[in-house]
C-alpha cells in the first residue's frame, strides 16, 4: 500500500512538473526580442575606445551610404564620420545586407550603432535602445498614378488611386516583415476593422528597392517614410504619396541596451551638433534638394547604378595590371590627387588624372600631361619604378603604403624616415605606426636636423594623410563596388 502511493504520487508529480515545463508558442518577432534581451556582449564606449574604433552598421541607399562620383556621401554616413570625429575614433561602415536582421548584427556584436532611419517602437525598444531622434515624419501609402497621368485633371486621377486607409481592405501591400511599416499595417487593420493582404518582399530589399518595384509596375503599393517617398518621387513623378497612414513618428538610431555610456555620448554630441547649421545642411543635402537628387540618381557614377567609379574606370583597370593591384585602390589614388578632373592643376605645378610634375611626365615621355590615357600610363609607369625601390617590404599592403608616399613626397624624404625609424629602434620595413610617424617627425628642426636625415624638412603631415585616407576611400569602394563589372552581355542573353 505504501509503495502504491510513493508511485502515485511520483506520477502526479512528473506530470505537474512536465505541464509547468511545456514550451510556450512564440512568434518569431518574440523570439527575437527575446534574443535581444538576453544579449551577452558586453562593449560599450570604454571598450570601444580601448579598441579605437566606431562600428557602425548602416545599409547602402540613396539617402543613407553611398558612392557618387568617387565620394562616399550619404545622411548617415556624413553624420557618423562627425560622430567619429568627435570621439577621436577611426571609423568602420559595416553594410547590412538584410534589413530585416539589422537588430541580430547589433545584439551579437557586428557593430556598435546602427546609424539608419529607424522608427521608434514600442516593440522595438524591447530590442534596442535608441537615441534622441532625429527628426520627425509619418507614413504613407506608395501606389502609381495611371500611365496617362498627365492628360488627366487631379479629380479623375484621384478617382483610380486609394485616398482613405480604409480602402486599403483587401488591397496587397509589400513590405519587409521585420519593418515598421509592418507593425503600422497590422495596428491599421485593428483601426479600420478589416484585412489587408500584407506580402513580403526580402530584407536585402530596401525601401527605394521596393518604391522602384512600385514604379515599374511590378507591385500596385508599399509603405514609406514620407521624406524617403517624397526625394523618390522628385524623380519618379508618377507617384502618389498623398494618402498617409499614420501620425507623426520619431526616427533614430540605436545602441544595445547594454550600452549606456555610448548612449549617454551620442545623445549629448546630438544635442549639440543640431545646434549647428552642419546638421541641417547634411539634411536638406539628401532629402531635401531635390535638384541635386535628380542630378546623382540619373548619373552613371552613382555607385547603385552601374558600380563605376568613374569615367576612367576602363583606362585604369587597363593601366592597374602593371601594378597587379586592385583598380579600386588605384581609383582611390586618383581621386586623391585630382577629384578624376583631368584638367587639374596643383599650386606646385601638378597636372592631370595623377598630377604628374612636369619634370617627371617628361622623364616618362608624356607629351600632353592633360589626356588622360597618358597621364594614366605614365602615372602607374612611375609607380611601378616607385614599388620596385622597396623590395625589402615583405608585407604587400605595407609596400603599397611606402609607395604612395613617395609617391606624395618623394622617395628621398621616405628614406630618411625609415633611417630615423631604424635609429629609434623601431621597424623600417613598417609603414603602419612606424615609419610614417616618423615622417611626422621630419617637419620638427629637431629631427630633421639629425645626422641620418639627407633630405631636409619635408611636411610630414601630408603623405601621412595621404596614405590613410586613400586607404580609408579603398574601404569603402571595396564595399560597395564590385572588382569585377558585371558584364552586361551575358545577363541580357540568361534573361
Amino acid at each position: 500500500m505504501y509503495r502504491r502511493k510513493i508511485t502515485f504520487y511520483l506520477f502526479i508529480g512528473v506530470l505537474i512538473f512536465s505541464f509547468s515545463c511545456k514550451k510556450e508558442v512564440v512568434t518569431s518577432e518574440e523570439k527575437s526580442a527575446l534574443i535581444s534581451e538576453n544579449v551577452e556582449l558586453a562593449r560599450d564606449l570604454s571598450q570601444i575606445k580601448e579598441d579605437g574604433k566606431l562600428t557602425v552598421i548602416t545599409i547602402y541607399n540613396s539617402t543613407s551610404y553611398f558612392l557618387y562620383r568617387g565620394k562616399p556621401m550619404g545622411f548617415e554616413y556624413e553624420l557618423v564620420k562627425k560622430l567619429a570625429e568627435h570621439l577621436k575614433l577611426e571609423l568602420d561602415i559595416k553594410v547590412a545586407n538584410d534589413i530585416d536582421h539589422l537588430f541580430d548584427m547589433l545584439n551579437r556584436g557586428d557593430g556598435d550603432l546602427v546609424a539608419f532611419g529607424l522608427s521608434v517602437t514600442e516593440d522595438r525598444k524591447k530590442q534596442v535602445a535608441f537615441t534622441d531622434y532625429h527628426y520627425l515624419t509619418h507614413q504613407v501609402l506608395v501606389q502609381r498614378r495611371p500611365d496617362n497621368w498627365r492628360r488627366l485633371p487631379m479629380y479623375k486621377i484621384k478617382k483610380q488611386l486609394i485616398n482613405d486607409p480604409i480602402d486599403m481592405i483587401g488591397k496587397k501591400v509589400y513590405v519587409r516583415k521585420n519593418s515598421s511599416y509592418y507593425e503600422r499595417l497590422k495596428n491599421l487593420e485593428k483601426e479600420i476593422g478589416g484585412k489587408i493582404d500584407i506580402q513580403f518582399v526580402s530584407g536585402d530589399k530596401t525601401t527605394e528597392d521596393i518604391i522602384k518595384m512600385v514604379v515599374e509596375d511590378k507591385i500596385d503599393y508599399t509603405i514609406s517614410d514620407y521624406n524617403i517617398a517624397a526625394i523618390n518621387k522628385t524623380y519618379n513623378p508618377i507617384l502618389d504619396i498623398d494618402t498617409e497612414i499614420s501620425f507623426s513618428q520619431r526616427i533614430a538610431w540605436a545602441v544595445r541596451k547594454n550600452s549606456p555610456e555610448l548612449l549617454v555620448e551620442i545623445n549629448s554630441w546630438l544635442k549639440n551638433i543640431k545646434k549647428k547649421d552642419f546638421y541641417y545642411v547634411v539634411y536638406n543635402k539628401y532629402f531635401k534638394n531635390k535638384k541635386s537628387y535628380r542630378r546623382r540618381i540619373k548619373s552613371d557614377f552613382y555607385s547603385k547604378n552601374q558600380g563605376k567609379i568613374s569615367p576612367y574606370d576602363d583606362l585604369i583597370k587597363n593601366n592597374v595590371e602593371r601594378l597587379g593591384w586592385d583598380w579600386r585602390l588605384l581609383s582611390s589614388q586618383i581621386y586623391q590627387e585630382s577629384r578624376f578632373e583631368p584638367n587639374d592643376n596643383s599650386w606646385a605645378g601638378a597636372v592631370g588624372l595623377m598630377q604628374l610634375m612636369p619634370g617627371t611626365a617628361k622623364d616618362l615621355g608624356v607629351k600632353n600631361m592633360n589626356d588622360p590615357s597618358q597621364n594614366l600610363n605614365a602615372g602607374t609607369r612611375y609607380l611601378k619604378q616607385l614599388h620596385e625601390k622597396f623590395f625589402k617590404v615583405e608585407d604587400s599592403i605595407q609596400r603599397i603604403k611606402f609607395t604612395l608616399a613617395a609617391y606624395n613626397c618623394g622617395l628621398g624624404h621616405v628614406r630618411d624616415a625609415q633611417r630615423l625609424t631604424k635609429a629609434f629602434g623601431e621597424d623600417p620595413f613598417v609603414w603602419d605606426d612606424n615609419v610614417e610617424d616618423y615622417l611626422l617627425k621630419l617637419s620638427s628642426r629637431e629631427f630633421f636636423n639629425r645626422p641620418e636625415i639627407k633630405y631636409g624638412f619635408v611636411r610630414g603631415r601630408e603623405p601621412y594623410l595621404y596614405v590613410k585616407e586613400i586607404f580609408l576611400r579603398y574601404e569603402h569602394y571595396k564595399k560597395l563596388i564590385p572588382l569585377k563589372t558585371p558584364d552586361t552581355s551575358s545577363q541580357v542573353v540568361s534573361n
